[in-house]
């Protein structure tokens, strides 16, 4: 039962109403037991920062934020962490106890938390190929350099933007091209090729052969057709599905202080895309 001591929480993007953060939050406060809600909030670009005053005077517990507001509310944050300064963007803020508003950006840790989940894989001392240079990218190349990865190989379209990008790498980043999956020991789309009903692949599955592992950061659908490709030939690889969840799921505990329900929330993904 809503009342007036529920805490409300919410994701605010231009558009949201598809957001699939009420359902994923509002069963993860189920779950434990939290006298909580989560609502979408459509927020018209350009007012961001904004929002991070609303946050403020509304009292909410907790926000996320996504397209096209992560660069102003993370330029609007009281205090911000060492992802968010790197990347200049976040994705979830965070109501501090003096009232002033911290900015996060969960992805890159999430990222890594989903990548333990479905293989078992630690990027420390490894080879990283990763396919785009987007936000989504960004925050991949830097949660992996920051790991340890021993190299991290930016392939994009555009070679300019994966120069910014691989930036955030440091010494362990280059720019290359599609032929370097081959000697990648992980391999990353993290473009948006293949969503959808798009057929497309981000590059030939030829190219790559067992021992190595794959994410694609699509998850609708769950199977991609580079997946269905790339699992025939008994490469292991997964979507983006706990990329997905993980990342909502620290945002979750950064709120509300307890142990995300990650199984539950999971769960609620599944269900969206089977």
């Amino acid at each position: 039962m809503i009342s007036g001591q529920t805490t409300v929480a919410a994701v605010i993007g231009d558009p949201v109403r598809h957001s699939l953060s009420p359902a994923l939050h509002n069963a993860a406060f189920a779950a434990a037991d939290l006298d909580w809600t989560f609502v979408a909030l459509p927020v018209v670009a350009g007012s961001g920062a904004a929002a991070v005053d609303a946050m403020k005077t509304l009292g909410i517990g907790g926000m996320s934020v996504t397209m096209p507001h992560k660069d102003a509310v993370a330029a609007a944050a009281d205090e911000v962490s060492d992802a968010v300064a790197a990347l200049g963007a976040a994705n979830c803020l965070v109501p501090m106890s003096d009232g002033r508003i911290r900015a996060e950006n969960t992805d890159g840790a999430g990222f890594l938390a989903g990548l333990r989940d479905d293989a078992g894989f630690d990027v420390g001392a490894k080879r990283v190929a990763i396919l785009g240079a987007g936000g989504a990218a960004r925050a991949v190349i830097h949660s992996c350099a920051a790991a340890g990865a021993a190299a991290v190989t930016v392939v994009n379209r555009s070679v300019a933007k994966a120069e910014i990008a691989v930036a955030l790498a440091g010494d362990v980043g280059r720019v290359g091209n599609v032929a370097d999956v081959a000697t990648a020991d992980l391999v990353i789309n993290a473009t948006s090729v293949g969503m959808g009903d798009d057929r497309s692949m981000p590059c030939d599955p030829a190219l790559l052969h067992g021992g190595q592992v794959v994410v694609d950061l699509v998850y609708n659908p769950l199977e991609t057709a580079w997946l269905a490709a790339l699992r025939s030939a008994e490469i292991e690889a997964h979507n983006g599905l706990s990329m997905l969840v993980h990342q909502a799921a620290i945002a979750f505990t950064h709120w509300t202080g307890v142990p995300a329900p990650v199984g539950v929330m999971r769960s609620v993904i599944q269900n969206k895309f089977s």
